[in-house]
């Protein structure tokens, strides 16, 4: 059994591969879980993969992470990301590293997406990378808790 990551994704997530797929892809939800768990196992890593409408959810996926001493989180805390200082707090009593996940650019959307409450707590960002972003994560991950 390898180093278990827990990946967590916020609100409209779900709807992933219907919702604005102009935007945010046609991969759905599901279709990232199983492409992050077989990434996972290439790099011996295991993953808990969740999902949340709801801001105390995402919080207690966090406290979760934190209660398993996970190797780290991956989030895309959606936007959430923009609006909670709730997710922030749980986030800085993680002691792993953390890495913020956005299928899209942030930046190159609507000024209030520009700012991140994530970040801050974050070891690294990745945006506008689409799913693929999510593997990066993953990559990024094995590397740190390697040299950690």
């Amino acid at each position: 059994m390898g180093q278990c990551v827990h990946i967590l994704n916020g609100p409209n997530l779900n709807l992933l591969g219907r919702r604005e797929p102009k935007i945010y892809g046609a991969a759905s939800l599901d279709d990232i879980a199983r492409a992050c768990t077989q990434k996972a196992a290439a790099l011996g890593l295991e993953v808990v993969f969740r999902q949340s409408n709801h801001e105390g959810g995402l919080v207690d996926f966090i406290q979760r992470a934190i209660a398993d001493e996970a190797a780290g989180i991956i989030i895309n805390a959606a936007a959430y990301t923009h609006t909670s200082v709730a997710i922030h707090d749980a986030l800085k009593a993680f002691d792993g590293p953390v890495i913020e996940v956005h299928l899209s650019n942030i930046f190159r959307r609507e000024d209030f997406r520009h700012h991140s409450f994530i970040s801050p707590v974050a070891d690294g960002v990745i945006c506008g990378l689409g799913a693929q972003g999510y593997e990066l994560a993953l990559e990024a991950l094995c590397a740190m808790t390697e040299n950690s």
